[in-house]
């Protein structure tokens, strides 16, 4: 039930982003503009997305040779096609599934291939954070005046000279204060720390943290970390290309930059890790909504977004559809010698 609520959950919120998003938008007129498209660029873009993909299952195969198992780029990289075929299905599932295929196809135990998904995903997270400050850094004229319409309603009320304060910035500056004063209480007392530590969540917020602090110490025992590191910022150029390209596929954003494509990267990244499947909605209103930044309307930014996405999910949906075609007949290979055997 737990899991069926919360794939029914993630299905309504990716249904009621889609809504807001296209309400205004003439999907007729939107694959209109699809089918002018050039197309040679988006097989250029799905191809740069499996080397992206390649390199990510290259990566992987180095954090699990210090625990001792070497698994073959082929098999490895089926793991992590299937793993993001799951991912367009139920969320927050292609991890385990990519660990359950290289187990089915490599007999690596789950809870080590898992620990090691685990320590490139704290990698993964540190480049991005380390992108959107870049980001920040280059584009803060664009992204500030963004930021700042977005949420300027929402602190100063209705956005008038004179309204005071909104009521969500009386709340955020009370639980702020209120945070700053129970970390003072805490850090004083002894008992209540360890009353504190004794807590479910409280445990396992710590279990978390420990466990980024182990994958990030684990670069240590590679063999090669420089060839994890250079491994790792492939995978974010062939990310950051897989979406500059597709710029050229359309006129209306064919103009757009280099900065616009790390504002993409950025954003859309972003937008990946909202609790949809494979970031659908959430995706869409980001990217439509910052492109505007670039001299788009709201209609060619989610146009754009829409053709990014969309390109990237029939690509995952095709490929790692023949992945997991290719786990179930390996398996079955594998099975019949042992039937034939016992037959006999």
């Amino acid at each position: 039930m737990k899991s069926a609520l919360r794939y029914i959950i993630s299905l309504g919120l990716a249904g009621g982003l889609i809504w807001f998003v296209f309400k205004d938008i003439n999907l007729a007129d939107m694959l209109d503009r699809f089918s002018q498209a050039d197309w040679r660029w988006m097989a250029i873009s799905c191809f740069l997305l499996l080397c992206a993909h390649v390199t990510r299952a290259w990566r992987w195969a180095m954090l699990m040779e210090p625990l001792g198992y070497k698994p073959g780029i082929v098999n490895s990289s089926i793991s992590v096609l299937t793993g993001y075929f799951a991912n367009y299905i139920v969320p927050r599932m292609g991890e385990v599934t990519r660990c359950g295929t290289l187990y089915r196809l490599e007999r690596i135990p789950v809870n080590l291939s898992f620990g090691t998904v685990v320590a490139e995903r704290i990698f993964d997270v540190i480049i991005l954070l380390g992108l959107i400050g870049l980001n920040f850094i280059l584009e803060f004229d664009r992204l500030s005046s963004f930021f700042t319409e977005i949420f300027q309603s929402k602190i100063q009320g209705n956005g008038q000279p004179g309204t005071g304060p909104s009521p969500i910035l009386i709340i955020l500056g009370i639980g702020f204060i209120a945070v700053i004063i129970g970390a003072i209480i805490i850090f004083r007392s002894a008992s209540l720390r360890n009353k504190l530590m004794e807590n479910a969540i409280v445990q396992k917020i710590a279990t978390f943290l420990q466990g980024m602090l182990e994958g990030l110490l684990s670069v240590r025992k590679l063999k090669n970390p420089g060839m994890f590191f250079l491994s790792t910022a492939m995978i974010w150029v062939f990310y950051y290309l897989v979406s500059y390209v597709l710029f050229f596929c359309i006129p209306e954003t064919s103009q757009l930059g280099l900065l616009a494509g790390l504002t993409l990267l950025v954003v859309g990244s972003i937008g990946m890790t909202a609790p949809t499947q494979g970031g659908i909605g959430a995706y869409h209103l980001l990217v439509g909504s910052v492109m505007v930044l670039y001299g788009l309307t709201q209609k060619d930014g989610i146009t754009l977004a829409t053709f990014i996405h969309g390109t990237q999910m029939l690509f995952m949906l095709v490929v790692g559809a023949l992945a997991f075609l290719y786990v179930l007949i390996q398996n079955k290979t594998e099975e019949e010698p042992a039937v034939v055997t016992q037959n006999n």
